[in-house]
């Protein structure tokens, strides 16, 4: 039977009852590129998740949303700081950023947002090729959006290279009293940012990232034109 190596939990910060921060410290080195993902595992159940941190960093960052019927999710629930899981040692996935195009629509739901962080985050540190991101975040409810001070500070700061639209899908709910930016679904506002931004087919691609239907809808809306798009889907455990 294969031993496989493990990391240890550094850091926890809960944002709501389903959705959780961790950071691991493993115990090999563990190499990867922006946009993949990593396998852990509990007692010998695994799961996917994508890296929030970028390869530079010392920690692996993750953002994990509790799935109450799910295998994997509950057990990493009850795991505070000093607790360890099991993880594959090495990275997989093809969800990254795709130097070719000028022009980068990156599209996500709640944790769909997390490959986006870790593309930026390292193409900040580095600086070695030029590029737009155009990163439009959906959530039901805006104590969601993780990484919402992250996003808008690299907008305010590179206003010429980011740009940061998240909206909420309910905003008639008390959750969402003090919320004043986008509302509607992610997914029904990407045509009119295309069309706002001018955003031309050869010099974009579109990412998409999170909930199956958001996917399947904007491919819907955006294949038939032409757009070229790259896509990484959530599934439920």
């Amino acid at each position: 039977m294969t031993v496989l190596p493990r990391a240890t939990i550094v850091h926890r910060q809960e944002l709501t009852a389903e959705l959780w921060i961790i950071k691991l410290l493993p115990e090999i080195p563990f190499t990867f590129k922006p946009g993949q993902y990593i396998t852990i595992g509990v007692n010998g159940i695994e799961r996917p998740y994508s890296i929030v941190s970028a390869p530079h960093e010392e920690l692996i960052e993750l953002f994990i949303e509790l799935v109450p019927e799910g295998d994997l999710t509950p057990l990493l629930y009850e795991m505070g700081v000093g607790s360890s899981v099991s993880i594959r040692p090495r990275a997989k996935g093809l969800f990254t950023l795709d130097s070719n195009y000028t022009h980068h629509l990156m599209v996500g739901t709640v944790t769909g947002s997390v490959p986006y962080i870790s593309i930026l985050r390292d193409y900040f540190e580095h600086r070695t090729q030029t590029g737009i991101f155009h990163v439009l975040e959906g959530a039901s409810y805006s104590d969601e959006f993780a990484y919402f001070n992250e996003f808008s500070t690299l907008a305010t700061d590179n206003p010429e290279t980011v740009h940061y639209l998240p909206s909420i899908s309910r905003p008639e709910e008390m959750r969402n009293s003090e919320w004043q930016g986008s509302q509607g679904r992610i997914n029904n506002l990407v045509e009119q940012y295309i069309d706002n931004v001018g955003l031309r087919k050869k010099e974009t691609l579109v990412y998409l990232c999170g909930h199956p239907g958001m996917i399947t809808d904007v491919k819907t809306q955006l294949l038939p034109s032409g757009w070229n798009i790259k896509e990484e889907r959530f599934w439920k455990e």
